[in-house]
């Protein structure tokens, strides 16, 4: 993972190199290469090999889906929004660059992944690209990340049950991850029946990964998070412990481990083990 993380990392270093307006794309290159675990677009290129398809192919997806998230991420820490100083060990976008150019770059990133994927991506039939901006496009838009985004706001300070909860968290956190490995499979060329398969396990997997993230948020201190901790429960939040209980939600992400591994039986169990080490991982995390 951290081999793959760090080709991932070459690969967006050179994708936008800074370019006049200097402070738009210092702003953009300051949130897409601050240290972060590249768990999306790892989990892009895994899928893509997994079903016989090459890195390099990948490439262009993993790096736009991790542009997508961190575009999330620089708006999520708006104001107008969660408000938060601190994001990935670091001061937010919109505290070392303004408000303003953080929308701006934020706006930039969304625009910039679809144009990378579709321009850098080599060696795919066409319609294996279009099928995967498209998948790209409905995770992030309002049926996507968006929609949950929305539903998240709406619900602060509510009493909001399990349903809602799960609602927002399957399209704020999961709808993304499941993008990111359905597109890997998509680009790989996998039969339609393998990226259902892929599309179940990466929905697990981005639930999984925000019932850790509700853990850890009540758990651990905010420099061992990379980010502000107890700020969901600060702001009125629903939390999977909130609603649950700290030991009902750790056993939820431990179902939701077990169903992720559950959905690549079938294929090959030796390529596999990079996704099924990754959902261990996720549940396992401590930041």
């Amino acid at each position: 993972m951290a081999e793959k993380a760090r080709r991932v990392d070459d690969a967006l270093d050179r994708a936008l190199p800074l370019r006049h307006p200097e402070r738009l794309l210092a702003s953009m290159r300051y949130s897409l290469l601050a240290p972060g675990k590249r768990v999306r677009p790892v989990l892009t290129l895994a899928a893509c090999e997994l079903v016989g398809g090459e890195e390099s192919t990948a490439m262009p997806f993993a790096c736009a889906v991790e542009m997508l998230h961190v575009m999330s991420l620089v708006h999520d820490d708006l104001p107008c929004i969660d408000n938060d100083e601190l994001r990935r060990g670091l001061p937010s976008n919109h505290v070392a660059f303004g408000e303003g150019v953080a929308v701006l770059a934020g706006d930039a990133l969304h625009c910039f992944a679809f144009a990378h994927a579709a321009e850098a991506t080599a060696g795919v039939p066409p319609m294996r690209v279009l099928r995967a901006v498209a998948e790209l496009g409905k995770a992030t838009g309002a049926e996507g990340l968006l929609a949950g985004q929305v539903v998240d706001i709406e619900s602060e300070g509510a009493q909001v049950g399990l349903e809602v909860l799960e609602y927002i968290h399957l399209h704020k956190t999961a709808r993304l991850l499941e993008a990111a490995v359905a597109c890997g499979g998509i680009i790989g060329g996998a039969e339609e029946e393998e990226v259902e398969r892929l599309r179940r396990y990466g929905r697990a997997v981005g639930l999984l990964f925000q019932v850790v993230d509700d853990v850890l948020d009540v758990t651990r201190t905010s420099e061992e998070l990379g980010k502000t901790a107890g700020k969901d429960l600060a702001k009125g939040k629903a939390t999977y412990p909130k609603l649950m209980g700290l030991e009902k939600a750790r056993l939820l992400a431990e179902e939701l481990a077990a169903k992720a591994e559950e959905e690549l039986q079938g294929f090959d169990r030796n390529i596999a083990r990079p996704l099924r080490h990754l959902a261990r991982y996720i549940a396992h995390r401590h930041n």
